[in-house]
This record gives structure tokens, sequence and C-alpha cells, in this order.
């Protein structure tokens, strides 16, 4: 990995990508995504200051754990004078995350349980299928076969 100075206070998009590991092409799209930001040289090169390098370590582990790229921008707007995020803020965050993952975690295992007996079964039953319609919650709502709720139409109510 190319070592950076520490006297170099921007990073070429090639530096930022070999330091952070994070594609050249996902940084782009980063800042595409309002994310993290450049400034244009003379000759229209992106230059990165240094806290980009945090900034990027900070979405690449938010999207690990499976939070999406519009929740990490609206975090990342919310810290003072847009700064890096630090550990308190991470802190905080995470425990504000905490109950998305969880319910996503939930809804994976439901998933993983019956995904063989779903896929097994070969039957069309909403009433019965534990993925399409978990505690029949669509029979409570509509009657009749429903593949797919039904979404209103415009000017329905």
């Amino acid at each position: 990995m190319p070592q950076i100075p520490q006297t170099l206070h921007e990073l070429t998009v090639g530096q930022l990508s070999a330091r952070s590991g994070a594609a050249v092409s996902a940084l782009h799209f980063y800042e595409a995504k309002g994310l993290i930001s450049s400034r244009r040289t003379s000759g229209n090169q992106r230059r990165y200051t240094r806290d980009a390098l945090r900034r990027v370590a900070f979405i690449r582990a938010a999207q690990r754990v499976g939070i999406p790229l519009a929740t990490i921008r609206d975090a990342l707007a919310e810290l003072p004078e847009e700064r890096t995020p630090n550990r308190d803020d991470w802190a905080r965050l995470s425990a504000a995350w905490r109950s998305e993952l969880d319910d996503r975690i939930a809804r994976l295992a439901r998933l993983r349980d019956h995904l063989t007996d779903c896929i097994g079964c070969g039957c069309l039953s909403l009433e019965n299928c534990v993925l399409s319609n978990p505690d029949d919650v669509s029979g409570r709502q509509i009657s009749g076969s429903r593949l797919m709720p039904e979404r209103p139409s415009a000017g329905r109510p």
C-alpha cells in the first residue's frame, strides 16, 4: 500500500482508493451521492482532504452492517460543520441504528428458517405462507388471493 506523507494534506482519488480500500468508482459514486467531497485542481483533477479517509471508513463500516447510503448521508449531514465522524459519533449513530438492524436480523432469521419449507412446498397460499404473508397480515387487510399487495392508484383513497 502506498504511503501517504503526513505533510500531504490532499489526496488524489488513486491515493484515497489505495489507502481506504474503496474502488475509485466507489469513491466517485460516494461523491455523486454527497457522502464525500473534493475540490478540482486547475487541471480538473479531484483532490480530497485527508479527513476523507475517515469518512470513507465510516461509510464502508455502515454499509457492511446494511445501513442504506441515504441514511448514512443523512447521518453525515447532521455532524456539526460537516466534520469527520469520530468514535462518539459512531457510538451515537450505531445505537440509533440498532433497532433497525435487530429488525433486519429477525426478518433474515425468519427467512432462513422457513426458506426451504416455502420453496419446497410449492404452495401459493398467502394465508399460510410465513414469508409472503407472515401471521396472515394480508388476510386482515384484504380478502381474496393476492400475490402482491395492491397499491393505491392516483385519485383513489
